[in-house]
């Protein structure tokens, strides 16, 4: 007797794979998720793959010639919450997952702190291949690859958007923005069909460089925390 495979794991394993986790047999991703029921919606997945595909695509592009992996996203693609940051370190660009490294582990404190983790949020990159040495992404290359994050936010539809860091934040709000005057307040902003509420706060890579500044990021913390509760997600 055969037995009839669920639908829904078919639709997990299928993300297990977007997101990088290729073999569903890996016991990271088997133990970070089994106690999930996600529950994605076909059309989300197929989209979802149809932008990491045109990510993929993607030529004349020297970060994704001297990338290992294309580092798409992590977390839950239901999730009301999305976070974006700059662009994958070397501890990404291994593991093809972002925030993996140490800022990652900074990040996942940042969220436990609002009663949040990776399997209530959703997590992307401005950049999804890593700039060489990890230095700052150029202009050119923000650019390149702006049309398919925005894209990406319009498929999540958050009603929270974090902007981590000024990279993120230039790119989805613009070059005459100063982090310091901008952090901490809500900005409503439409990306497709997507509408949506921005707080703006700095990545973690700046708050181990910078651990003064993490008593402002924890405002915005706070800030998240009581919107989610404000509207209900």
């Amino acid at each position: 007797m055969i037995k009839k495979t669920n639908s829904s794991s078919i639709k997990l394993i299928k993300y297990y794979k977007l997101i990088n986790h290729n073999l569903i047999y890996n016991n990271k991703a088997i133990n970070r998720y089994k106690k999930d029921n996600f529950e994605i919606s076909a059309d989300k997945v197929e989209n979802l793959e149809r932008l990491k595909k045109s990510i993929g695509a993607i030529k004349n592009c020297t970060l994704k010639n001297s990338a290992t992996n294309i580092v798409f996203s992590d977390g839950n693609p239901k999730s009301k919450i999305m976070l974006i940051g700059e662009a994958p370190g070397a501890n990404e660009d291994q593991e093809g997952l972002p925030f993996v490294g140490r800022a990652g582990a900074l990040l996942d404190k940042m969220l436990a702190s609002i009663n949040l983790n990776r399997k209530n949020v959703y997590i992307s990159n401005i950049i999804n291949y890593r700039p060489p040495e990890n230095r700052r992404p150029t202009d050119e290359e923000v650019n390149r690859y702006l049309p398919f994050i925005k894209k990406h936010i319009e498929i999540i539809n958050p009603k929270i958007l974090v902007l981590l860091g000024s990279t993120a934040m230039n790119a989805l709000i613009g070059n005459d923005v100063v982090i310091s005057k901008a952090r901490g307040k809500w900005i409503d902003k439409e990306f497709g069909s997507c509408k949506t509420s921005i707080i703006i706060t700095f990545h973690p890579a700046f708050l181990m460089r910078q651990p003064a500044q993490k008593k402002m990021a924890w405002i915005d913390l706070k800030m998240i925390r009581d919107k989610k509760a404000k509207i209900k997600i």
